[in-house]
């Protein structure tokens, strides 16, 4: 793997998650998963060498980097079988958030607890009938006094239970249009009125997924993040990061995957030679291989664009970087089980879980169509057919 687009720290940190990773691996994720638990010892220990909190300012007790190097983080972590799914949603989407637009009484109170680990925030934006059309979403909220009053559902929060506040994407009435205007809100895990439910899902994960309702949950003027009138903007600010995050823990998942059907084909003997000197099971690997390391490319290029403060050119490469690499993920994990054979569905080599696992990120946090849609419309400025 070539990493001479990084800088030496930056290549400095890869090596030091990369080791990490190793310590804890597949088998620890595997037996959270079987005993119902979280990845906490991994989540404290890369909080307290630094890693968690990369990405935020260093006011806040974070390293003062972007999201080239948290990307490196989750990446690493996810090619050693540890990934850390939260890290997508906690100190990328909510502490990109609040670090930009928060006041500074909501950074002070949230960004060192990001940063540290000890506090952790969980993402809301996903409704039951509006799928990927954000304009549909009908959680609202109104003024009440001083207060607000925020009503809705929410569905495949990641998370929540472990969480100690939300980020949730509502909509407001502006007061000159009478439209309704996105806006982001804080909502403490105990809030009455806030209640979750756990989705039973088929997808092995420490982290559960879950349908959230708000029932006139009654927040402080200080629950609105930011300018009530910037919504939209910083809607985006978080959701840029969510992409290249989200190609990064793509990425993780391929390269172990990758790596195991490798190592497999380097010591598998069936016939006279090794399965990895023949070229139907070499060259689609070495093709695996390539389509992991072009994504990468173009999430590094998106973790730089946006890192430099270019929000619409990390617009479309965070897109692409996603796209990109959530269909190496699927053809490198598919290509790994399908190199092992029988032993590929075995629970001992612990592969197969990973066939659901990779469709993930062609399905969340967008989908791969609506990044096509992005694509064809922002890019090559062609007509919308909706």
């Amino acid at each position: 793997m070539s990493t001479a687009l990084e800088t030496e720290e930056q290549q400095a940190l890869r090596a030091a998650v990369a080791a990490l990773g190793k310590r804890y691996g597949r088998d620890y994720m595997t037996s959270l998963v079987r005993d119902g638990a979280h990845p906490r010892e991994l989540w404290t220990e890369a909080a307290k060498l630094g890693y968690l909190g990369v990405n935020l300012p260093e006011e806040y007790g974070g390293g003062g980097g972007g999201m080239a190097e948290l990307s490196i983080v989750l990446e690493e972590l996810g090619a050693a079988g540890s990934p850390l799914l939260m890290m997508i949603v906690s100190p990328a989407i909510c502490g990109t958030v609040i670090a930009r637009f928060g006041t500074d009484t909501q950074k002070q109170q949230w960004l060192p607890g990001l940063a540290d680990g000890t506090l952790t925030m969980a993402f809301g934006i996903t409704e039951p009938d509006a799928g990927s059309n954000s304009h549909r979403i009908t959680t609202t909220a109104r003024r009440d006094g001083g207060d607000w009053l925020l009503t809705g559902r929410k569905v495949f929060v990641s998370g929540v239970d472990i969480a100690d506040a939300t980020l949730i994407v509502g909509r407001t009435e502006d007061a000159r249009t009478g439209r309704l205007k996105p806006c982001l809100f804080i909502v403490p895990r105990d809030a009455p009125g806030f209640r979750r439910s756990q989705i039973d899902m088929e997808l092995q994960a420490p982290e559960k997924q879950f349908e959230l309702v708000l029932d006139d949950v009654r927040l402080p003027a200080d629950g609105l993040v930011g300018d009530e009138d910037a919504g939209l903007l910083q809607l985006f600010a978080g959701l840029n990061p969510e992409r290249i995050m989200t190609a990064a823990f793509a990425l993780g998942m391929g390269r172990y995957a990758l790596g195991r059907a490798v190592d497999y084909a380097r010591t598998r003997q069936v016939w006279k030679e090794l399965i990895g000197s023949h070229q139907a099971i070499a060259h689609p690997l070495a093709q695996a291989h390539i389509e992991l390391e072009l994504a990468r490319l173009m999430m590094q290029k998106a973790a730089r664009l946006y890192d430099e403060g270019d929000d619409i050119g990390a617009g479309e490469a965070a897109n692409m970087a996603k796209y990109a690499a959530a269909e190496a993920c699927v053809k490198a994990v598919d290509q790994a089980v399908h190199t092992l054979g029988g032993n590929g569905l075995t629970r001992e080599y612990g592969i197969a879980s990973l066939i659901t696992a990779a469709r993930v990120a062609r399905i969340a946090p967008v989908s791969r169509e609506m990044i096509l849609n992005y694509v064809s419309h922002q890019s090559l400025g062609l007509p919308k057919s909706y």
